[in-house]
């Protein structure tokens, strides 16, 4: 015979009393309440009004709170229970094989999702047909789209997978869900995302979170710069108890919220200093880009400068070098002087434009261009001129002209014997 020391292992037979008066020796709720603290999951028989949220270590930290179906209770309720257990297990046991024998024939359809958004609108318009249109304000998003928005906001995100076909989601929806302090507390700390577990994406977020029974309620949040499930409820949990576990993760986890504001404010702030002092160093590299742009020009405008009167020069240069040898052409191809005792020489006195005066003998019969080539290579006669008699007051064609194409003679110019003749520079005009 087995004793309450053997399955509880309390060893004290006044505290086995105790718990057994406590259950109203109800001995498989007493064990399973016993079982149930020695693996850190609160008690689910003769609940207190408002129960701690427990740690679960074994799944990384998480908050889960179960609340379980009563027990039957009285003779009569456990003759029913011992009667129905048969079937139940049958009926379930040969429900679960059909299940996994129907995977092999035909795919489940939910694994495929192909309208997020359309199932989550589906899954309200179901939800307010049947239970009316005092709930959480529903998040109308794809899972993701809700974690990504509570991740920005730094946000709590309360997720709830209904379960269509367990016989507690219809309770908990009408009187808990649909309660006013319960729509208060979501609509004002938290965003709400909801869907059926028999729609696609409600079915791939089942996947993921893997819940044990219905109703289910996981809240998550940013932790550690992830979106991490911090809370589990599972079961049948009425409205204050609702509100006293969400207030309590919320309470537990609002300091990684607040920590991860201060550091995203800090990150913000270091991104908005650094996007200053790039603003600053890129309007300081413009303007040193400017001002080398500026020395540049200046430096170009300077080597133009200095190339234009690089080549000025050695164009003044060359032209002077053609002038001077042109000079030297016309001095070789002049004829001689005649000489003083030659009764057709003409002795002509030049004044040039400097004031100095140049002597020389031509042959009466020589052109007038002879004058003109004997003042140009001079050396102190200008580059450009034309040559004036006095008397009459007149200007010699020692060129060809349009007037004159083959320029007279002394004799034919009117010369006399002796003559003095202006030498007028034409080179500025």
């Amino acid at each position: 015979m087995v004793n309450t020391e053997d399955l509880t292992g309390i060893e004290s037979m006044d505290q086995c009393r105790h718990t057994l008066e406590q259950h109203n020796w109800n001995i498989e709720a007493a064990v399973q309440d016993r079982l149930n603290e020695q693996e850190g999951v609160p008690s689910v028989f003769n609940p207190p009004p408002s129960r701690p949220l427990q740690v679960n270590t074994a799944d990384h930290r998480i908050y889960s709170y179960v609340v379980s179906r009563p027990q039957p209770r009285g003779l009569l309720g456990w003759g029913y229970y011992l009667i129905m257990l048969p079937f139940r297990f049958t009926y379930y046991t040969i429900l679960d094989i059909f299940r996994f024998a129907l995977r092999f024939i035909r795919p489940d359809p939910r694994s495929r999702v192909t309208d997020p958004v359309g199932d989550i609108v589906s899954f309200m318009h179901s939800f307010e047909e049947k239970y009316g249109r005092a709930h959480p304000v529903f998040y109308l998003g794809t899972y993701s789209q809700a974690l990504n928005d509570a991740k920005r906001e730094l946000r709590f995100l309360l997720v709830y997978l209904h379960g269509d076909d367990h016989q507690d989601s219809d309770e908990f929806c009408r009187n808990t869900l649909c309660a006013p302090e319960v729509i208060s507390l979501i609509n004002t700390r938290m965003l709400f995302w909801a869907c059926s577990t028999n729609k696609p994406e409600g079915y791939r977020v089942s996947q993921a979170l893997r819940e044990n029974t219905y109703p289910f309620l996981a809240m998550i949040m940013l932790k550690d710069r992830r979106m991490t499930v911090v809370g589990r409820l599972e079961g049948l949990i009425q409205p204050d108890d609702l509100i006293n576990q969400l207030t309590f993760i919320m309470d537990a986890n609002q300091t990684y919220l607040v920590s991860e504001r201060l550091e995203r404010e800090e990150r913000n702030q270091t991104q908005v200093l650094r996007q200053q002092q790039d603003e600053a160093y890129l309007a300081s590299l413009r303007a040193d880009q400017e001002k080398e742009r500026k020395k540049r020009e200046e430096r170009e405008r300077k080597r133009r400068k200095e190339e234009e009167v690089q080549q000025q020069k050695l164009a003044e240069e060359r032209r002077r070098r053609n002038l001077q040898e042109e000079k030297e052409r016309k001095l070789e191809c002049l004829p001689p002087e005649p000489s003083p005792d030659d009764p057709e020489s003409v002795k002509i006195i030049f004044k040039l434009p400097n004031d100095s005066r140049v002597e020389r003998r031509f042959h009466f019969s020589q052109s007038l261009t002879v004058i003109h080539d004997f003042l140009f290579s001079l050396k102190e006669s200008p580059e450009k001129f034309q040559i004036e008699a006095n008397f009459p007051r007149r200007v010699l064609p020692c060129l060809p002209s349009e007037e004159w194409p083959n320029p007279p003679t002394l004799q034919e110019a009117g010369l006399s014997h002796t003559e003095v003749l202006f030498v007028q520079d034409l080179t500025d005009e």
